[in-house]
Parts: structure tokens; sequence; C-alpha cells
């Protein structure tokens, strides 16, 4: 098969590209590199928005894997209220973040950017009191819904957090705590009084007065 005649001249003035030809290959280039660099900053975002994601994802395990060890280790004394501040409050819990041995722990939804915050300390009130010694750790901001149900031996658990899908999970062997029964005062016995054995008992019996009896002289 014989090959296509090029002409020797048509090579030797051949000795570079055109300007057009330069200026579609820059055009062509640019718009690689804008491609390339427009790829390359949506995969970092893309890998940032699923740090973040994974950072809240593990705050968020922690924050629920504490509260599940807090009410797992309670003596079953959960107290929960719903008034200006949504709280669940451990009287008595093994599972202290401060090496306490019998801790008091309460989680409470606070008004400022609605906060979820775990409190612990020792005999301690809510409100917090100027001299309450207590520890309070800041969980997360923007929670929607904080709800703790408490039946039997069950206790479900819902927290929500703005934007976010609603987190659910549930305990069981979580007994409620008896009421402690008020003792019962013994009566109070007054000690009997010891009879002298040579002193008669007095009779009960009413007895009638004798005539004196007169002699005569």
């Amino acid at each position: 098969m014989k090959k296509p005649y090029v002409s020797d001249s048509w090579m030797a003035n051949r000795k570079a590209f055109t300007l057009i030809e330069v200026l579609i290959s820059i055009a062509l280039m640019g718009i690689v590199i804008v491609a390339l660099f427009s790829s390359v900053d949506l995969l970092q975002n893309s890998n940032e928005h699923l740090l973040k994601y994974l950072k809240k994802s593990k705050k968020i395990t922690k924050a629920t894997k504490t509260l599940y060890f807090d009410m797992i280790s309670s003596d079953g004394n959960i107290s929960i209220k719903k008034d200006e501040f949504s709280r669940v409050c451990m009287e008595e819990t093994r599972n202290s973040l401060y090496a306490i041995p019998s801790a008091k722990v309460c989680w409470v939804v606070l008004k400022k950017d609605k906060t979820l915050v775990r409190v612990e300390g020792n005999s301690y009130l809510l409100p917090l009191r100027v001299d309450d010694r207590v520890e309070v750790d800041m969980i997360m901001k923007g929670v929607s819904l904080f709800d703790v149900y408490h039946e039997k031996d069950k206790v479900l658990v819902v927290l929500q957090q703005e934007g976010k899908e609603p987190i659910t999970f549930m305990l069981q062997g979580v007994s409620k705590a008896e009421k402690k029964k008020k003792p019962i005062k013994n009566p109070i016995v007054t000690p009997a009084t010891t009879l002298d054995p040579a002193v008669p008992p007095p009779s009960s019996t009413p007895t009638t007065p004798t005539a004196p009896v007169l002699t005569k002289e």
C-alpha cells in the first residue's frame, strides 16, 4: 500500500503554529484548568462537610452514650420535669465523669440557644445556687425536642436537634426506686410502779366509814 504523497515544499514552509491555533489552545487549556479547579474545590468542600458531619455525629453519639450510662447506672430515682426548663435528673448514678462515687446528674435544656447541658455534682438543687459546687458540660445547641418517658422498668429518650432527624433509644431494667416508708414510732410505755410486798395494795372497792364505839366510864 502506497503512502500518500506530501510535498516537501509544504513541510518546509510549516515551521510553527499559527496565532489562531495558539489562541485556541490557550482557550481550551483555560477551560480545562477552570473545570479541574472547580472539581478540586467541590471535592474539598464535600470533604469539609463530611468531616463536620462526622464530628457532629461523633459528638451526638458520645452524648447519647453518656446519657445512656447515666440512666442505666442510676438507682432508678429519675425525676422528669417539663416546666420552663426541660430536664431529667438522676439522684444517684455511678457513671461519673469527675470521679464522684455517687453523683447527682441532671440534663437540662437552657433557654439560651436551646442548649443541652449536663450538670454533675452532689446534693444540689435547680436552679443552682452560688455555693453549689457542680461541673457543667455543654452537650449541643439548637435542641428542639428533649423528652424522657419512664414507665415501670423502661425508659424512652427522644432527642432532636433543629433541622436534624430525631434520635431515640430505649433502656430496659431501670426500675423506679421504691419510696422509703416512714419508720413507725414505738408507743411510749410508762414503766409500771413496783409494789412493796410488805405494803398491801390499795383496795379498788370503796370502803364505808365505821362509827366510833362509845364506852361508859
